[in-house]
């Protein structure tokens, strides 16, 4: 198992459900609604997920390998990323389900989405599996996976500072690139 894997099987999953929103007739607002939660409260999910597990372990690695600016720059974006994509979640909910303003708004969240999906494949992702071991990648894995099964109901959506967020990610890691903190303390 790999962290690595495990957020691009959730970016498939993501664009398979936006697909899905694309093939259900306007006018069955039930389906749409029921899909439309569901992917929702999944793109919090992930993005707190990430946020919990993967970023800090991006900040750390780069930080090990002596390529703090690259990783902190990726980070940086990426929870940017993720504030837009939260906002545009919430731009959908302020229309009818099924008008063109709420596809209008989904189409708008898909962007957001997929922008930040390409990004982090070719950068984050990319560097994690270059900077991090497999046994590291896999004890991630296991964590962002019991993650979103804790929390399969959803998650709060809260947009973040993401230079704040930086910030309080790399005070918990020491110097030779450990978080120190539970599993994913160094020994």
């Amino acid at each position: 198992m790999d962290i690595t894997q495990l957020i691009l099987d959730d970016h498939h999953e993501q664009r398979r459900l936006f697909a899905i929103l694309e093939e259900i007739d306007r006018r069955d607002t039930g389906v749409l609604s029921a899909i439309w939660s569901r992917l929702a409260a999944f793109l919090e999910l992930h993005a707190q997920a990430e946020e919990e597990i993967f970023y800090p372990a991006l900040l750390q690695v780069g930080i090990a390998a002596r390529r703090a600016g690259a990783v902190q720059d990726e980070t940086l974006d990426a929870i940017h990323d993720h504030n837009e994509i939260r906002d545009a979640v919430a731009d959908v909910a302020r229309h009818q389900v099924g008008t063109e303003g709420w596809y209008a708004a989904v189409a708008a969240a898909n962007t957001a989405n997929s922008d930040h999906m390409a990004e982090e494949e070719r950068e984050g992702l990319t560097d994690f599996r270059r900077l991090a071991g497999l046994p590291r990648r896999h004890q991630l894995a296991v964590a962002f996976a019991a993650y979103e099964a804790r929390n399969y109901a959803g998650v709060q959506s809260v947009d973040k500072d993401p230079a704040g967020y930086v910030r309080a990610a790399e005070k918990k890691t020491r110097a030779d690139g450990s978080l120190s903190v539970g599993t994913l303390k160094r020994t």
